[in-house]
């Protein structure tokens, strides 16, 4: 079965990722800053944090999660880089692409090592290699999960390249059923 997780739900394929009972390597309270923002009190490690700080065009920007919610976003489009012989590059027909963003949160590259271990691959990140763009799962027959909206980007007739292949995917899959 092809899973597409975009944005939000990415971020919580990462978190899950994390979450096997028993395997030592993981973060077994692994959770989102989202989600415990307002209680107070951490609840959680965070492993999708609020972006602090990032590149656009040749300059910083800084956010910090106390800031008000207007103009904290990473928004618009950027740059990422594709892991040569990834699926996302196969799918691209590229290693560099450029993609429309909307967040606020991000995976904490910090847990990439752990998360490589689980069998997630960092298939897409950005330029400077500090913030994760796109996932895919190891052994899994498509499993792409992106952090930008990719739906920004497609039309009735002329889908995004990723939407098209998993469509793709999918019908090839109940074939075999």
């Amino acid at each position: 079965m092809p899973s597409a997780p975009l944005a939000l739900s990415w971020a919580r394929a990462a978190r899950e990722h994390l979450h096997e009972p028993g395997d030592d390597r993981l973060q077994q309270d692994a959770g989102s800053e989202e989600f415990d923002h307002e209680a107070g009190a951490r609840r959680f490690t965070p492993v999708v944090y609020h972006l602090k700080e990032w590149i656009q065009g040749n300059h910083t920007v800084r956010r910090q999660a106390t800031d008000a919610k207007g103009g904290t976003m990473r928004l618009g489009a950027y740059t990422a880089n594709l892991k040569p012989g990834s699926k996302a590059a196969a799918i691209y027909g590229s290693t560099v692409i450029e993609e429309r963003h909307r967040h606020r949160y991000e995976v904490d590259i910090a847990y990439r090592e752990r998360l490589e271990s689980c069998g997630l691959i960092f298939s897409g990140m950005s330029p400077d290699g500090r913030l994760p763009e796109i996932v895919e799962v190891k052994d899994h027959p498509w499993f792409i999960g992106v952090q930008f909206h990719p739906e920004l980007k497609s039309k009735p007739f002329a889908p995004h390249p990723l939407f098209a292949d998993f469509v793709r995917a999918a019908v090839e899959g109940a074939r075999l059923v």
